[in-house]
């Protein structure tokens, strides 16, 4: 394909449904954006508002900041501010560089669960923690618990996890939150792992607009999201879930994924981080689950632990740059959902869990 011509399409894909003015006020559109392993994923609302969930990781010896593929994301979609910038938790690969992020687009409210978690027996507080807290005190900051809202105009985005605690009504619309879980008897509560305090601080967020739905619980495990669904599915049914921490088994609750019953798997993983070959048959169990999506190949896995090539933005080996997966709803209820790297698409239906 001639260069010039590519790059014209690849322009075209990005504007996707807001390329033309007319059509800006449309879709939601979600960028899982590929921060080596960590977390970044950033939302444009169909009135324009932005907000963008975690920052991946600083710089370090062995890494380069994850800024760099941020603003590149935020710039493709047209954006000249972030309005919500939400950290789910304090993890140095959620956290990232906030500071140097802010110093390049402006942040209008910063939204968090409120102070960092520490192991038993640690006092010291991280220096990314300190410098992040600096910078809340002169940019409105939010701190959110189960049942709020963040006020994203034109979608409708519920608090269901926060601080280490959990939504305790059913969330609305429901389409089917509160109803009996029969999947909790065959699957006990998973043992709590205490190494890691701040993934089970993490907030987790139920994104509505119209008929679709969609789950992204952070690095919340399986021992705490259990709460969400069992004995009751205070969640219900979902379109896109989002894998819990970035695809580790230790985020995998059969009852869990088995009662929301997505239809579409995103996994917001690392060539070496994530996308953990256990994970595959717990999603795979799901009714209904018709795909997959990777950011990265999983170097851990085989054939039978990853998607087909189309569904993964990044392959093994050498990469043609940080490429991404773009979610794209519409109000009629169809969403697709694109692969960068080769322009690959599908085209879904929210609200298929209920015709299972």
């Amino acid at each position: 394909m001639n260069r010039w011509l590519g790059a014209l399409l690849l322009v075209a894909w990005f504007a996707g449904p807001r390329g033309a003015h007319a059509q800006a006020a449309k879709a939601l559109d979600v960028y899982t954006i590929d921060v080596e392993g960590g977390k970044s994923v950033l939302f444009v609302s169909p009135s324009g508002e932005s907000m963008l969930v975690d920052v991946g990781w600083p710089k370090s010896a062995t890494r380069d900041a994850s800024t760099e593929q941020i603003l590149d994301a935020v710039k493709k979609a047209g954006l000249t501010q972030i309005d919500y910038l939400v950290l789910s938790h304090f993890d140095v690969d959620h956290i990232g560089d906030v500071p140097a992020l802010a110093s390049r687009i402006p942040v209008r409210h910063l939204v968090d669960h409120g102070e960092i978690a520490l192991p038993a027996g640690v006092t010291a507080v991280p220096d990314r923690f300190i410098t992040y807290a600096a910078l809340r005190r002169t940019i409105d900051h939010i701190i959110v618990k189960p049942g709020d809202k963040i006020p994203l105009k034109g979608v409708n985005v519920e608090v269901v996890a926060a601080g280490g605690a959990l939504l305790s009504k059913p969330a609305a619309p429901s389409r089917g939150a509160g109803t009996a879980n029969a999947l909790c008897g065959a699957n006990p509560q998973a043992a709590e792992i205490p190494r890691d305090v701040e993934d089970n601080q993490s907030i987790g967020l139920l994104i509505t607009f119209g008929n679709f739905r969609m789950l992204d619980l952070a690095d919340l495990e399986a021992h705490h999201s259990h709460d969400l669904v069992c004995p009751a599915n205070l969640i219900g049914q979902v379109d896109v879930y989002h894998v819990n921490v970035h695809g580790q088994v230790k985020g995998m609750a059969p009852e869990l994924v088995g009662a929301v019953r997505p239809t579409v798997a995103l996994m917001g993983n690392g060539g070496r981080k994530g996308g953990d070959p256990p994970t595959w048959p717990i999603l795979r169990a799901v009714p209904g689950l018709q795909d997959i999506w990777q950011l990265h190949y999983s170097e851990a896995g085989t054939a039978d632990t990853n998607p087909p090539a189309d569904f993964i933005a990044n392959l093994q080996g050498p990469v043609d740059g940080h490429q991404l997966i773009k979610l794209s709803v519409l109000p009629d209820g169809t969403y697709t959902v694109s692969n960068t790297r080769n322009g690959f698409s599908k085209t879904y239906r929210a609200g298929a869990a209920q015709t299972r």
